[in-house]
């Protein structure tokens, strides 16, 4: 059986959140001073992962290291990968101007020197709740490791958006209980009516997303065949875009692609659980009064790490 890793994308500056003036990933909700990631810890640590690997800029690393890692690295092993942004393919450099990273496939790639299991992925900013890390858990820690079976946790569109502003999703096809394809969209936002729509020109127009409609949070179970999938495919992603200062590598493309060709299947591990995230500072109250109700019912203690 394997032991399954938890790799944690926390290197983004949140700049919707408050941009270099704040750390969002480091932002209290919880009564006891715990941030959102803390509850994503602790439920890895329930559903039976052996270890965190936290992909972070460097610049961050004392002020991460001084909230999240002082205190889980009690709890469960604890690792760091850096997301560089001249940790480019031989033959590329860092165009003159760019300062952001290069996406979450790339942020995926930087734990490629730290993990050698089986392991999830998730966002630091995003809080999935303990049925999502129940199901990765199980389906890692049975996943051949040399294969490229992989896995996502799929959530209903309808649990996934917020109140304020747009946030970015990757709209699933699937068939018997795998996944097809995946089309990122970046700016998907709640109509007047509540129903999800998507827009192409920053919501000048807008299309309806069908309710129930599965989409990828970035919540993946992978073995570590597809850190090499990531490298072969990086020229490629850097070559098509159309931005050389703004262009991403997107994890969903990254999979999507390797789904299209063949090389790799993806299971849909559908989740009920309802996506909580602080995409914009009008997000956390609500974010808030919901896991001060999650723990009036029970499902976490007033304070995560005793």
């Amino acid at each position: 059986m394997n032991k399954p890793v938890l790799v944690i994308l926390a290197a983004g500056l949140g700049t919707r959140y408050g941009g270099t003036a704040g750390l969002k990933q480091i932002d209290p909700v919880g009564p006891g001073g715990e941030i959102i990631v803390d509850y994503s810890v602790f439920d890895a640590i329930r559903a039976g992962f052996q270890k965190v690997v936290f992909v972070i800029k460097r610049e961050m690393e004392d002020a991460f290291r001084e909230t999240i890692g002082s205190r889980v690295s009690s709890q469960i092993e604890t690792a760091y990968a850096y997301q560089k942004i001249d940790d480019l393919p031989v033959g590329y450099t860092v165009p003159p101007g760019r300062i952001r990273p290069w996406g979450t496939a790339h942020a995926v790639m930087a734990a490629r020197h730290v993990v050698k299991e089986p392991f999830a992925v998730i966002g630091a900013d995003d809080f999935f709740g303990f049925g999502t890390f129940r199901a990765l858990g199980r389906y890692l820690s049975e996943v051949d490791p040399e294969s490229e079976d992989f896995a996502m946790a799929g959530f209903t569109i309808e649990n996934t958006v917020t109140r304020y502003g747009h946030v970015s999703r990757g709209i699933c096809e699937t068939e018997q209980g795998y996944l097809r394809g995946v089309t990122e969209r970046t700016y998907i936002t709640l109509a007047s009516d509540g129903r999800p729509q998507y827009s192409l020109d920053h919501g000048v127009t807008n299309v309806p997303i069908p309710r129930g409609s599965i989409v990828s949070m970035n919540t993946w179970a992978f073995t570590p065949r597809m850190f090499h999938e990531l490298e072969a495919g990086f020229p490629a992603a850097i070559d098509a875009m159309e931005d050389p200062l703004k262009g991403e590598y997107y994890l969903p493309s990254a999979v999507d692609a390797l789904i299209r060709s063949g090389k790799a299947t993806v299971k849909v591990l559908e989740t009920k659980e309802r996506w909580y995230g602080v995409t914009w500072q009008e997000d956390k109250p609500l974010v808030m009064q919901a896991i001060a109700d999650m723990i009036a019912r029970g499902d976490y203690p007033e304070k995560l790490w005793k």
